[in-house]
């Protein structure tokens, strides 16, 4: 090994140091990742390791142009109201014991994400698995958890899986028969079986309990949920008060302390949710919500504590809130409430926010928002109800619905989506055009506005795919995949292929932990599929393993986006998922080892 160091050439040490850099900047900056993709693509076409032309090609790639149209074709099924109706059959028939609820919810997982993108297959069906929770009395935190991995193995059976997608795309650049939805189904079937026998056997006992926590969604445990009695105060305000007759934005009473005022009383006027323009008088009683410490610097503002039974005080909210969760690829990412203009003057009140298992009440209007944030939301019924149109935020389902959803035009997508995927799974059109096919018939049959049809695409995803594509073209052609690969051939020539397989599949899973599974197969799939031809395996096989590898994200809760979806409403901590993940992933990767033996021959 010291020897083929030391012979590297300076465009195999130029990549690798782009590598080095690419990983430094996603584990140790706050850079967001679709533009550490752009800046690798910088990185490599200024060091000219690609031509100029190859590294802007990721832009017009059959990856991109697949993606695109699955977006749009997924966006057609919310907007047409038909996935909104697979989540209502799984509120209509998710009641019964906890194993059939847990085996339920991990089926509809699976077979949503085998039409649509896993992270969107878990939003449409988080409300309403809230919903089968409340209604059935089992806790959340035993329906998160298998949802998430039901929707992750799903992704693992179908092509339309970004990573899926991308290691069909490496094979085709290497002039290798790309891999399809036939391809896929068979292994991916076997994950899903295991997975699901895992959960109803071991995994379900390993689920956290969290019954008082997780049902948020239950107003009348909202309060106790966020801890508001804990954290709500009466005060009156003095004629010395540096309060008094100034209105809510001049008082800075949010901006230097942290603290929201929820309710002002004046008299027998009760003033819910105050603008910020409203006027405080002396003799205001007002209704603060903030941590103590915060109080008392208010206190020392000139303002006096209304003493009163605490336990009293969460009755005297005026409206009863409700709780609301950050979508994925949301526009509030990254943004504070404050950004998202979702404050008082659009009469919405943020009371707290539910992070990580614990609840925050001071400064929650400052704070950066996070994909699975749970925010308390206080508001009058029409107000809350344009949330419900808002793609940022997902709403408890059953109690406020998108008024812009077209039924009418439900069998039209539905019989689009049909004809796309019999296209694509009898390889009658290039999987890219029957895509691009569908997003178009959707437009013109319009089940999506052309507003909705842009708006329907992820251009952080495409960013970050095009962007990297130049960095995976980069390793094959210096000749690095080639070189890695003849090493571990070298390395691994006396041993079993079925090794190889697994030890790349578990550096695979390891680099998933650290980069997400967008990345991953642009950085190990060259290498991986350079192996198998060196040691003469089947290269589709290899591309096979690598990508559903890249869906072992089951161990921690930042190893996949649809994890962090379900941190909040489930009320898990970072360990829950390691307890659960550990033998899930186990399971999923002898399953799948097992499937490619069978199946394939490795």
């Amino acid at each position: 090994m010291r020897y083929t160091f030391v012979m590297l050439t300076n465009s195999e040490l130029t990549v690798i140091g782009i590598i080095v850099v690419t990983l430094g900047l996603i584990a140790f900056t706050r850079l967001r990742i679709d533009l550490i993709a752009l800046l690798v693509l910088l990185m490599v076409a200024l060091a000219q390791l690609v031509p100029a032309n190859a590294a802007l090609s990721g832009f017009s790639s059959t990856v991109v142009i697949t993606i695109i149209g699955l977006l749009v074709i997924t966006s057609g099924l919310e907007q047409t109201g038909v996935m909104q109706w697979v989540a209502r059959q799984l509120g209509a028939y998710g009641r019964g014991s906890e194993a059939k609820l847990i085996a339920l919810v991990m089926l509809a997982g699976a077979a949503v994400s085998l039409l649509m993108n896993n992270v969107a297959a878990g939003a449409v069906l988080l409300p309403a698995v809230l919903q089968v929770s409340r209604e059935s009395g089992v806790a959340a935190s035993k329906l998160m958890i298998p949802l998430a991995f039901g929707v992750t193995v799903g992704g693992m059976a179908t092509y339309f899986t970004t990573a899926n997608i991308l290691m069909s795309e490496l094979l085709i650049t290497q002039g290798i028969a790309g891999l399809g939805m036939l391809d896929f189904m068979p292994v991916g079937g076997m994950i899903v079986a295991a997975g699901l026998l895992y959960m109803l056997l071991l995994g379900r006992r390993l689920l956290p309990d969290r019954t008082a926590l997780t049902q948020s969604f239950h107003q009348v445990n909202l309060h106790d949920t966020y801890e508001l009695a804990e954290q709500m105060w009466q005060i009156r305000v003095t004629s010395d008060s540096r309060l008094a007759n100034q209105t809510v934005q001049e008082s800075d009473i949010n901006a230097e302390l942290g603290l929201t005022v929820a309710a002002v009383w004046r008299g027998r006027e009760t003033i819910t949710i105050p603008k910020s323009h409203q006027m405080i008088f002396p003799a205001d009683e007002l209704l603060i919500v903030g941590h103590e410490d915060r109080l008392e610097q208010l206190l020392a503002w000139g303002n006096e504590l209304i003493e009163s039974d605490k336990h009293a005080v969460k009755g005297v909210l005026p409206i009863e809130p409700i709780e609301i969760t950050i979508a994925p690829r949301s526009n509030a990412i990254g943004k504070t409430l404050s950004d998202m203009k979702l404050n008082r003057d659009a009469g919405l009140l943020a009371m707290a926010l539910w992070r990580d298992g614990r609840s925050f009440h001071t400064d929650v209007r400052k704070m950066p928002l996070q994909v699975g944030d749970a925010i308390l939301v206080v508001g009058q019924s029409s107000d809350i109800q344009n949330l419900a149109n808002n793609s940022n935020f997902i709403l408890p389902a059953g109690e406020y619905s998108a008024q812009t959803i077209e039924s009418q035009k439900a069998p039209y997508a539905v019989g689009i989506t049909a004809i796309v995927l019999a296209l694509a799974f009898f390889n009658i059109l290039p999987t890219p055009i029957a895509m691009l096919a569908g997003a178009a018939a959707m437009a013109l049959t319009r089940c999506l506005r052309m507003e909705q049809f842009y708006a329907a695409v992820d251009w952080r995803t495409i960013f970050l795919v095009a962007g990297m594509l130049p960095l995976s073209l980069a390793i094959t052609e210096t000749g690095l995949a080639d070189r890695v690969g003849g090493a571990l051939e070298s390395s691994l020539m006396s041993a079993n292929s079925l090794l190889l397989f697994a030890i790349i599949a578990l550096l695979t899973m390891a680099v998933v932990q650290v980069i997400g599974g967008q990345v991953t197969p642009l950085l190990v799939g060259p290498i991986a599929i350079k192996a198998a031809l060196q040691m003469g395996i089947d290269p589709r096989a290899m591309a096979m393993a690598v990508a559903m590898a890249c869906s072992l994200a089951f161990i921690t809760p930042i190893s996949h986006p649809v994890n962090i979806l379900m941190m909040g409403p489930g009320g898990y901590k970072f360990s829950d998922f390691s307890r659960v993940g550990i033998g899930m992933t186990v399971v999923a990767l002898l399953a799948m080892l097992l499937g490619l033996a069978l199946l394939w021959g490795v």
